[in-house]
């Protein structure tokens, strides 16, 4: 089940929006294994081209403990994105309970070296059908 309101933060004319689906025929809640797959869209409405460098996720399980995963580009790629151009991919995310949120930042460069980030909205992963507790 999709979720079908997307989560949006905007940095710097840079649009990150995020659209969750659980997947039910892959989690095994008897294990407390759930997983989820998440659509990340990134447009760049700015002005000038830019690229993709790092990514920094903030993973939060329902007993609150955090997981905190950093690395190169996203799904081994560090797109351009010139202005009115967009990037999509679709990842995974495993949680031991059966509900949790997400969030983080990407670390961009512009075309003149300078680099910062841009915020990835912090959104929520249910299992449908669950009791859900805000963490």
């Amino acid at each position: 089940m999709a979720n079908r309101t997307p989560y949006i933060a905007i940095t710097r004319g840079i649009v990150v929006s995020v659209e969750t689906t659980y997947l039910e025929t892959d989690s095994s809640p008897s294990n407390s294994h759930y997983l989820w797959a998440y659509r990340v869209t990134i447009e760049n409405q700015g002005r000038e081209t830019v690229q993709l460098r790092s990514r920094h996720w903030m993973i939060t399980n329902a007993r609150g403990e955090l997981t905190e995963v950093k690395g190169p580009g996203v799904v081994g790629q560090q797109p351009f994105l010139k202005p009115g151009e967009s990037y999509a991919y679709t990842s995974g995310a495993p949680l031991n309970t059966p509900s949790g949120m997400m969030g983080g930042s990407y670390q961009m460069e512009s075309e003149r070296g300078e680099r910062f980030d841009i915020e990835i909205p912090t959104f929520s992963l249910d299992c449908p059908n669950q009791d859900v507790f805000l963490n």
